[in-house]
């Protein structure tokens, strides 16, 4: 009965009362795109390069953000009916039960706590080279999370993503609106760069190094032609998942009928026009080859291409992208965290406000775990397991959409913006996901599975028995 049992709209709603309504149209597209553009624009693009689809990288990134769009429609209807922190969890609670949401809501989880260590990590690796010029070098115990080599030894802890976590998360813990002001700044520092990136690297462009364009497929490496295109998008669509954070916030939004819309297809459509524009200079600018194995490839290539203070400049800019994207990452996170303890299914402590009407709690559970993640664990591998967690959350959302048209209006608000193309785009956003998750690497889906397999056993033994929606 409990896996089954819809939660009740206006009890969850009336829980969220608490939140500050702060969040305005402004604040959701820095916080957007600030972490849709963050580390994967400046890490990802070159490996990608070198690794899967070549100069067709731009490919991958166009696929991928149509997939996203899909369900990114979805997300902009569901937001405006439902403006609950928790954002897919408490949507699916809602329209198909309290089971569905917290497989939803776990995947998600996942999702956070992987993407606050990747950011972390990216944050890492371009402050270290950005540093290496000045002779600065930190110890190769210091530099690198446990296993990884670097030019001067193996790492064990990569101190400065630590570091980097907790004072976002101090920032974080200051409220919503602090995070939304500092992000706006640096949104335009971070979009200027980009421009600055883009106008100069045309100069520095090789037409050679767009032959072949869409490199013959390499069955024993799985590089090249359309499945390397299609293994790319798999790498790379955790780039995409900002407009879960802006939709994880809703219940602090101004207005989110038309605030949530807006930041969510709007940072979508931006995101879409500057990762195809830096993926396109970088792959012209030096053979694609040469980014492999590159964290900071940006950077890099104006170095190379005989521009070191626009470089530096730029990878600057970078890593205060990064910073806005731990403030969108921890700040959805906590919330989903707290939605958790809202309703019973973890313990009611990670439901409690501060003084600040904030969940410190749930804030410093996602930035310790996190720490501990993003110190330890590679780089490459956590892009893959970011998007594995993701495209699950993504497949209820869709699914979700059917549920919710025929409620709008009755038991649940009118919508106050319409999916287009219903019931074919849900659809489209089922599919494109599912086609996504089938093309990660197998220990990717082999941990995403172990991460399900915990969590129907914490539901069962514990979340199941507390949850306030059982009682209720």
């Amino acid at each position: 009965m409990g896996f089954m049992q819809k939660t009740d709209f206006v009890v969850v709603s009336g829980e969220d009362q608490h939140y500050k309504q702060v969040l305005t149209t402004r604040d959701f597209l820095a916080l957007g795109v600030g972490t849709i553009i963050s580390t994967s624009i400046f890490t990802l693009p070159g490996q990608v390069a070198a690794e899967y689809a070549g100069p067709a990288v731009v490919f991958s990134y166009l696929l991928a953000a149509l997939v996203a769009g899909f369900v990114a429609f979805a997300y902009a209807e569901m937001s405006t009916v439902m403006p609950l922190a928790g954002s897919a969890y408490s949507w699916i609670s809602v329209l198909l039960g309290e089971g569905f949401g917290w497989i939803a809501g776990w995947a998600l989880l996942a999702e956070y706590f992987i993407a606050v260590a990747f950011v972390g990590a990216g944050f890492s690796a371009n402050f270290q080279q950005l540093l290496a010029p000045l002779g600065f070098k930190l110890p190769a115990a210091l530099a690198a999370p446990l296993g990884t080599k670097v030019s001067n030894g193996n790492g064990t802890v990569d101190l400065l993503a630590l570091i980097v976590i907790l004072l976002a998360a101090a920032i974080v813990y200051r409220g919503a609106s602090d995070a939304g002001k500092i992000s706006q700044v640096l949104i335009v520092l971070k979009i200027a760069a980009i421009v600055a990136f883009v106008a100069v690297g045309l100069t520095a462009l090789h037409g050679a190094n767009y032959h072949p364009f869409i490199p013959a497929h390499n069955p024993k490496t799985g590089f090249g032609g359309f499945q390397g295109i299609w293994a790319g998008v798999s790498a790379i669509f955790l780039a995409y998942i900002g407009f879960d954070s802006i939709a994880a916030n809703s219940a602090e939004a101004k207005n989110p009928q038309k605030t949530m819309p807006r930041g969510i297809l709007g940072s979508l459509v931006i995101a879409v026009f500057l990762f195809a524009g830096v993926t396109l200079v970088l792959v012209g600018m030096h053979p694609y080859s040469s980014y492999a194995g590159n964290a900071a490839p940006v950077g890099w290539a104006l170095e190379q291409s005989g521009h070191p203070l626009l470089s530096e400049v730029v990878t600057v800019v970078a890593l205060a992208g990064m910073f806005i994207a731990l403030l969108g990452m921890i700040l959805a996170g906590s919330r989903l965290i707290y939605a958790f303890g809202r309703d019973g299914l973890l313990p009611k402590g990670l439901g409690k406000m501060n003084k600040k009407q904030l969940p410190s709690n749930a804030i410093w559970l996602i930035t310790i775990i996190s720490v501990v993640i993003g110190a330890l664990t590679s780089f490459t591998f956590l892009s893959q397991l970011i998007s594995a967690g993701t495209l699950i959350a993504f497949v209820f959302v869709s699914i979700g959409m059917y549920a919710l048209r025929p409620r709008e209006g009755k038991d649940l608000p009118k919508a106050t913006y319409k999916m287009p193309f219903y019931p074919v785009l849900p659809a489209f956003g089922i599919l494109g996901s599912v086609f996504v998750f089938y093309k990660l690497n197998t220990n990717a889906q082999l941990l995403a599975g172990s991460w399900f397999v915990l969590g129907l056993v914490i539901y069962f033994v514990y979340g199941m028995w507390h949850s306030k929606n059982r009682k209720q």
